[in-house]
């Protein structure tokens, strides 16, 4: 009677066991596919995103947009014009070098303002080869091998039913919050994507004032917003690596239990962080 007692606690206990090898090898999966999903989301250029959506902006820009910055810049280039005259004792001193000079900055501001697209699509090809070149790295280094998952295996033989089963159910709920963490990751890097389109339909304007020195800063603080929403895709990818790295620790640990509650924190923590991508990107670059 016995040997019978010991082969269905056996059997349950290889139940146990493959079901907490499915929870964690998807988990890993799931941390695996994050690093290279994450490099697809946040290293796409707004052209190849949506190329409907980008069309959309980019017509938006130049029809609507685009003649409004170009009567602002009419109006900057006159007000340098008056201010480069009057700057000389009130008329009574006028060098005829200052309109060659006013002729040059008109003409590259004009050409700054024709070629506003190539512009900002130049600032997220830079990015878009910067997140590339991560992912390259940090693919190489947060994948877990199959050598770890045999020893997690090795240890889990060595526990008993009553752990197993609480082993079970931590793990079951740790793939339920990598799942939820899927979803603020799709919503950051989706929303980031919104923000870059909303930023490039409204480029001409900010543009057409870099001219000026007055209002310059509204340009200025434009293009520091645009490399900050452009390198945020970059300190998304660092969170990621960052928490693929740590998550590791759970196929070379030798207290499982711990482990994985420890993965749990680092969930959480790891979705603040990426809700402060977006802050930590415009502080670096000085954009407010």
């Amino acid at each position: 009677m016995g040997w019978i007692i010991d082969a269905i606690a056996d059997w349950f206990k290889g139940i146990l066991i493959d079901g907490i090898m499915g929870n964690l090898g998807g988990l890993f999966n799931d941390v695996n596919n994050q690093v290279s999903d994450v490099a697809a989301q946040v290293g796409t250029s707004p052209a190849q995103w949506n190329a409907g959506v980008f069309s959309l902006i980019r017509t938006l820009s130049e029809t609507v947009v685009l003649p409004i910055a170009g009567i602002i810049l009419t109006f900057v280039m006159c007000y340098e014009l008056i201010s480069y005259i009057i700057d000389k004792n009130n008329l009574h001193d006028i060098d005829t070098w200052i309109f060659f000079k006013w002729i040059f900055k008109t003409f590259v501001a004009v050409m700054i303002l024709s070629n506003t697209f190539n512009i900002v699509m130049g600032v997220f090809d830079v990015s878009h080869s910067v997140v590339q070149q991560a992912a390259g790295i940090i693919g190489a280094n947060t994948g877990v091998s199959n050598s770890m998952m045999a020893g997690l295996q090795a240890q889990l033989q060595s526990m008993g039913t009553g752990e197993l089963l609480g082993l079970w159910f931590q793990s079951g709920l740790v793939k339920i919050t990598v799942v939820a963490l899927n979803i603020v990751i799709f919503v950051i890097a989706y929303g980031r994507i919104i923000e870059i389109y909303l930023l490039t339909s409204m480029a001409p304007i900010p543009f057409a004032t870099l001219a000026n020195k007055e209002i310059g800063s509204m340009g200025q603080n434009y293009f520091k917003t645009l490399l900050a929403v452009a390198f945020q895709g970059f300190l998304i990818m660092v969170c990621v690596a960052i928490y693929a790295v740590l998550v590791q620790s759970i196929a070379i640990s030798g207290d499982v239990f711990g482990a994985i509650w420890r993965v749990m924190g680092y969930t959480v923590l790891l979705c603040f962080t990426l809700f402060k991508t977006g802050s930590l990107s415009r502080s670096i670059f000085g954009a407010h």
